[in-house]
């Protein structure tokens, strides 16, 4: 090695929480440096003799505050290639949340320099022990600066760190409220393990950033562990935990005795039944009918991991791969600019990856179809399928034609010949739509609600007419479906 550098920590707070051993390694040493002069030990150190360098002067001229921990790990590891066997010493414990010690051990192995640790009470401590927390039931400790609340878990004792100022406080909340009640109680801990000054303030989660004067460098959060079920109520795990229970031989008669195959239908009937939000723009339904569908990938995960084939960590983590696999132009080097060049992309990659399996290619570029399709989405797919490779009309007009021929064949088409004639009619308006860009399956949601609301108005008219409807004539339906078909 061609130096060493000597990390210690100065403690959580006051003089007293400094450790013997740190004291009397910097008592010591003659090149001792401070990340920051702001800590309550400083004052016994210069009583003491002890001199020393800070780095206070690199939060003055530099921007960020990792410029300045990347700054100050180059100047040490220079330090200690020049023979001089530096002691850095950092508020708290040098493993808890010291930027700084992280970047001096990820540089200091290709300039071959040692770095040793030495302990420090860190402020985790002190909130453990004023707050009567044992961390052996678990906790989490995350940086107020990049909290996100997909890294929150309700059911555990949460610390969070860096929370300098109102505006990080205010990202904090957000981050928060995704997961817990505004009303929900935290706690602002400040100063702790300096004796004369600790706070401790219960507040409730939507007055977070509302407490500007709280927050500085020696201030955290706690959110204790929520006992709180409509919280749980947000989290997937709970949705996981109930399928399991249901499934359970104490659960529903109904769900033990499902199957893969029992429940086939129902994937299809709910998917249908979200897709009808979604025409409606029911947003409300929306998230009732998405909750549907979802349990239905729930359950086929919950069968197949009782049968001993997979669970839905599995179906989550093949789907996150995928995402990223066939997305090198978001997560690779790759560029598409356009959607069309996203979807080259995609299908590059699917047939790269089938090549890999060892599977056969394919024998016609027809496959891949999903059997279960309903029958105009079907044939616009397997139509979509064909162009790709140029089997296409040049212009609408030869579409146009075909239409027409078709419609022909089927007016002279027999009783064994209409199904057939029929079904060419269709298919040749369904590539009619796809060559103007037109989601025919949409198109014929679309005529279909027109046609519902238009035949309601109908029943409303003939209902207020006192006349039942199997017994209006066609004459006075054919006047209010024309009334109708002006508003509706």
């Amino acid at each position: 090695m061609s130096g060493k550098i000597t990390v210690v920590g100065l403690g959580s707070g006051s003089v007293e929480n400094l450790s013997l051993g740190v004291y009397r390694k910097l008592k010591n040493s003659k090149h001792n440096y401070l990340r920051t002069k702001a800590h309550p030990v400083v004052d016994f150190l210069e009583q003491e003799g002890i001199s020393f360098e800070t780095f206070d002067y690199l939060y003055d001229t530099l921007d960020k505050y990792d410029e300045v921990y990347l700054q100050i790990a180059s100047v040490l590891l220079d330090k200690a290639e020049e023979g001089q066997s530096p002691f850095y010493a950092v508020p708290g414990n040098p493993m808890v949340a010291e930027k700084s010690v992280q970047h001096l051990l990820e540089k200091a192995p290709e300039r071959n320099v040692e770095i040793n640790i030495l302990g420090g009470e860190s402020f985790l401590d002190t909130v453990f022990s004023r707050l009567h927390v044992d961390p052996i039931d678990g906790f989490i400790f995350l940086n107020g600066e990049t909290i996100s609340h997909e890294q929150l878990d309700p059911k555990i004792n949460t610390v969070i760190g860096q929370v300098y100022n109102q505006w990080v406080a205010s990202d904090v909340k957000l981050s928060l409220m995704e997961v817990y009640p505004d009303e929900m109680l935290l706690y602002i801990v400040s100063y702790l393990g300096i004796e004369g000054k600790e706070e401790i303030k219960e507040i409730p989660l939507y007055e977070l950033d509302h407490h500007a004067d709280d927050f500085h460098h020696l201030s955290s959060l706690f959110i204790p562990k929520s006992s709180d079920t409509k919280v749980y109520e947000r989290q997937f795990s709970r949705l996981v935990e109930i399928v399991e229970i249901l499934r359970s031989p104490n659960g529903c008669p109904w769900d033990r005795a499902q199957t893969h195959q029992s429940i086939r239908k129902n994937a299809i009937e709910e998917m249908y039944e979200f897709v009808e939000t979604i025409d409606e723009l029911d947003f409300d339904h929306m998230v009732e009918e998405l909750g549907d569908v979802l349990l239905q990938v729930m359950l086929h995960a919950q069968i197949a991991e009782e049968e001993g084939y997979f669970n839905i960590f599995d179906v989550v983590q093949q789907i996150n791969q995928k995402l990223v696999r066939r997305h090198p132009h978001v997560f690779g080097d790759q560029t598409a600019e356009k959607a069309e060049e996203a979807l080259q992309h995609w299908d590059k990659i699917k047939q790269q990856e089938k090549e890999k399996r060892g599977e056969e290619q394919s024998a016609s570029v027809l496959d891949g179809v999903p059997k279960d399709l309903p029958a105009v989405l079907k044939a616009y797919t397997l139509q979509k399928k064909a162009s790709k490779v140029g089997f296409d009309w040049s212009d609408s007009e030869d579409i146009f034609a075909k239409i027409q021929e078709e419609f022909q064949e089927v007016k002279q088409a027999s009783e064994e010949e209409k199904m057939g004639e029929l079904g060419d009619l269709l298919f040749a308006v369904v590539n009619l739509a796809r060559f103007m860009k037109v989601d025919p399956e949409a198109a014929l949601t679309q005529t279909n609600h027109k046609f519902i609301k238009r035949f309601h108005y109908i029943e409303k008219k003939l209902k207020e007419d006192h006349v039942p409807i199997d017994e209006a004539s066609l004459d006075v339906m054919e006047h209010y479906w024309n009334e109708a078909k002006k508003d509706l």
